[in-house]
């Protein structure tokens, strides 16, 4: 089963994706944790630390190139692996990204999306942005605008793709939010039996 986490940033998706893993290897079942970063994070230090930014055109084609990179490898590895696998971020996290920068989504990334293989589940992690922005201030590693997570989730909620995520809500704690996850796997699992 490959399961793919989407949502903006504080709204616990890496978080999620451990959890989702190391109750499944507990059980004694296979499973694959696999992140499919985009480097925003080390580019927002970066940027911090020397004192510019690129311009958004720039930025997303940095993030571009790796993120397509990362998914590129993590489904060469899920296609030989036997067993869950949940994947951290895709194609639609940088998709998202571009229409909240007002950029156009372009060719590639909605044509990897057809070549690649349908994820059995895309289960969008659905925050308050106030939350998110909270979360992310807590942890100290980086810097986002609220106005920015507020148009990153209006852009994940724009998307054509959208209408196939499953919610959940992200907002409770990491139990309640991992709570939530089991109970749309296992409905999916029984749809799938």
């Amino acid at each position: 089963m490959l399961i793919v986490l989407t949502g903006i940033d504080g709204s616990g998706k890496t978080t999620a994706a451990r959890a989702l893993v190391d109750s499944a290897r507990a059980e004694g079942r296979n499973a694959l944790l696999l992140s499919n970063h985009a480097a925003r994070r080390r580019m927002s230090l970066i940027s911090d630390r020397f004192g510019w930014k690129l311009p958004p055109r720039g930025a997303d084609f940095v993030e571009t190139c790796i993120r397509v990179g990362n998914v590129l490898v993590s489904h060469a590895r899920a296609r030989s692996f036997s067993g869950l696998v949940v994947m951290d971020r895709h194609l639609y996290c940088q998709l998202a990204l571009r229409r909240a920068a007002g950029l156009s989504r372009g060719r590639l990334l909605p044509w990897l999306l057809e070549k690649l293989p349908d994820p059995d589940l895309i289960i969008q992690l659905d925050v308050d942005p106030r939350r998110a922005h909270e979360r992310v201030m807590a942890r100290g590693t980086d810097q986002e605008e609220l106005a920015e997570l507020e148009a990153f989730r209006a852009a994940y909620r724009s998307l054509p793709e959208f209408a196939d995520f499953l919610g959940v809500d992200a907002n409770g704690t990491p139990e309640d939010v991992f709570a939530e996850l089991n109970q749309v796997i296992a409905a999916k699992e029984c749809v799938r039996v």
